[in-house]
């Protein structure tokens, strides 16, 4: 649902972005709102006026410059966005040693009950092995619904990620021929 958020916001205020005539008039009007593409044109809107401040302008520096704000802008949205995938990947690589875990132990069970009733019957050994593969479903039931959406949550954070840095590069080449102007 967030990344789903984020993408619609991104679409809106770049669609509107592009269509805009004055950039600095756009961007005071709709830079404060919370959306991802509007906080990287911050970035090098805050870094053009830096270095374009004095009399005389580096232009091969400033567009170095352009460039590191825009992607460390475009970073950290991306890291932001992806912040929640970690759950996924800990549950997806750790509940199947805990379903591992229970498994063991129900074997062991099993055969401390064998060792204390001195009987290998069905009745004696079904209790612990029946809680040993429960315990291993358990675990796989956990871990595959996370590593699948894991997958897919990664794969939709790192297509983000590609789109905003599109978005960053068409903007660093407006500026760069505003340099040449």
């Amino acid at each position: 649902i967030k990344i789903g958020r984020v993408q619609r916001q991104c679409d809106k205020y770049e669609r509107e972005f592009w269509d805009a005539h004055d950039i600095d008039a756009f961007q005071k009007e709709n830079g404060k709102r919370d959306v991802a593409s509007a906080r990287v044109v911050n970035a090098a809107l805050g870094e053009w006026r830096r270095s374009t401040s004095g009399r005389a302008i580096d232009r091969e520096g400033t567009r170095q410059r352009l460039s590191l704000a825009l992607e460390g802008a475009v970073t950290a949205e991306s890291d932001a966005l992806a912040g929640r995938l970690n759950f996924l990947a800990t549950v997806g690589s750790v509940a199947p040693f805990v379903g591992l875990f229970g498994t063991v132990w129900g074997v062991m069970d099993s055969f401390f009950n064998i060792g204390a009733q001195q009987n290998s019957s069905l009745a004696v050994v079904a209790p612990g092995i029946s809680e040993a593969l429960f315990a291993t479903a358990i675990g796989l039931f956990a871990a595959i619904p996370a590593v699948i959406a894991y997958n897919r949550f990664s794969h939709r954070v790192n297509r983000f990620e590609t789109r905003l840095y599109r978005f960053a590069d068409r903007f660093h080449a407006s500026l760069s021929r505003e340099l040449e102007a």
